[in-house]
Parts: structure tokens; C-alpha cells; sequence
């Protein structure tokens, strides 16, 4: 019989230790991609086909360019946690599934910063 209080176990989040806290991070990252991305793709939509210096008018105005390095990392950092669960499930190999992990991750942060350097060259540019 074990002597833990109900919280104790309740805190014990798992046999993994960290599902429950992953899960909570793919949802609130939903959420804010839901809220995210009309406020990113209307101002993108808008100036498409408006040639550069209307981009860049676009997003060298704060509210833009905040908006789309938020929804750019917001994008990778849930697409990270979806392929993690992906490979997770399904890669069976450890060291497979250590290297794709590794992979994967660095990918996702190597497209962010150059997505979020692109915007920053931009807003900064005008």
C-alpha cells in the first residue's frame, strides 16, 4: 500500500513523467495558432501580388511584423511537438528515433530563425 496523498500521485503526471505537460503544450500552442493565423494570413493575402515595396510597407508596421514572428514560431514549435509524437509512436528503433528527434527539432528551430530573421530584415528595412 502506498502512503502518497492523492495529489502525490496525481503529480506523478504519467510512467513517462512528462506526457500530460507535452499534450497541455500541443493544445495551448492549437489555441494560439487558432488565433494566430487569420492575424497572419489576412495582411499576407492582402498584399499578395502587390509587388515588394507593398510588403514591405505591410510588414515594417509593428502590429505585422510582431503577428508573424509570433505565428512563425508558434507553427514550428507545434509542428516540433506533433512529428516528436509522430516519431514516437512509430520510429521503434531507439537510436532511430533519437537521431529523427534530433533532426527534426533542429530543422524546426533552423526554419524558424531564418523565418523570424526574414521578417525582422523586413520590418526593419522600410
Amino acid at each position: 500500500m502506498a502512503y502518497r496523498t492523492p495529489r502525490a500521485r496525481v503529480s506523478g503526471l504519467g510512467s513517462a513523467k512528462s506526457g500530460t505537460s507535452h499534450w497541455w503544450e500541443q493544445r495551448i500552442t492549437s489555441v494560439a495558432l487558432v488565433v494566430l493565423t487569420p492575424l497572419f494570413v489576412i495582411p499576407f493575402a492582402y498584399n499578395l501580388g502587390e509587388g515588394y515595396d507593398r510588403a514591405l510597407a505591410a510588414y515594417s508596421h509593428p502590429f505585422n511584423a510582431i503577428t508573424a514572428i509570433a505565428f512563425i514560431v508558434t507553427a514550428f514549435l507545434h509542428l516540433y511537438q506533433g512529428l516528436q509524437v509522430v516519431i514516437e509512436d512509430y520510429v521503434h528503433h531507439k537510436r532511430t528515433e533519437i537521431f529523427l528527434i534530433i533532426g527534426v527539432r533542429l530543422f524546426c528551430a533552423l526554419a524558424a530563425l531564418v523565418g523570424v530573421y526574414s521578417v525582422i530584415v523586413i520590418a526593419l528595412r522600410a
